[in-house]
């Protein structure tokens, strides 16, 4: 059995760069790179997206029609959303310390970055289509769970994956074990700002969000693949 995803994150969203929590419409600029990335989807068979209005407006930009699928929801804010990073930093810094640093701190009142990797390796093992090859429409954050889990990295390293939107992330299923493969940047994507420095990630922490498959074993995980650009 083979299972083929494409991960392409929306323009906006990512805290670790936009500066703001929560759901918002495209600007034009984001709607414009959304159509040329479109242009330069692979081929697929079926999408999927995320609820958020701005992956709604991405897959309408890339010219697909995408099927809502709530497992790909953004990592729920709780009461952050709406906020900038900066306000959120000034009013509760040992809070948004934690969030940065703990993958079981849920400060806002959501949802903790470990139980969105979770989230997001259940539906890579259990809900994911199993035929043809795939296009998800989604969030940054979902991204980056996806890669702890097809890697097999800690929770821990969430923060220091690199996820520029537009930029298509490939997995694909076989023979046991995820390969990944990262695409490149689009445009002017590149610029990135990160909300912490650069960091080796924590060794020692056991749970890698894997799951066993339904009729087989546990999945296991190679990597295989290209750099991102502009991900130092």
């Amino acid at each position: 059995m083979t299972i083929r995803l494409t991960l392409v994150s929306a323009p906006g969203g990512d805290a670790a760069v936009d500066r703001l929590f929560g759901d918002a419409p495209l600007g034009e600029r984001g709607v414009r790179g959304a159509g040329a990335g479109g242009a330069v989807l692979p081929r697929h068979g079926m999408a999927v997206r995320a609820p958020s209005v701005r992956c709604a407006q991405t897959a309408d930009a890339f010219g697909v029609v995408a099927a809502v699928e709530p497992a790909l929801r953004d990592l729920d804010l709780g009461t952050w959303c709406g906020r900038t990073v900066d306000d959120v930093a000034a009013a509760d810094p040992d809070g948004f310390s934690a969030w940065l640093t703990d993958p079981d701190a849920a400060p806002h009142g959501g949802e903790s970055v470990r139980r969105l990797c979770r989230r997001t390796a259940h539906w890579l093992n259990h809900g994911a289509p199993e035929t043809g090859h795939v296009v998800a429409v989604t969030e940054a954050a979902v991204v980056r769970a996806a890669l702890v889990h097809a890697l097999a990295l800690p929770a821990r390293a969430f923060w220091h994956l690199a996820v520029p939107p537009l930029s298509p992330v490939s997995l694909t299923w076989r023979g046991g074990q995820w390969d990944v493969r990262l695409g490149h940047v689009t445009g002017q994507e590149g610029r990135r700002r990160f909300l912490t420095p650069s960091a080796t990630p924590a060794r020692g922490d056991g749970d890698r969000c894997a799951e066993a498959r339904p009729g087989g074993g546990k999945r296991s995980n190679s990597f295989r693949g290209t750099v991102f650009a502009g991900c130092g």
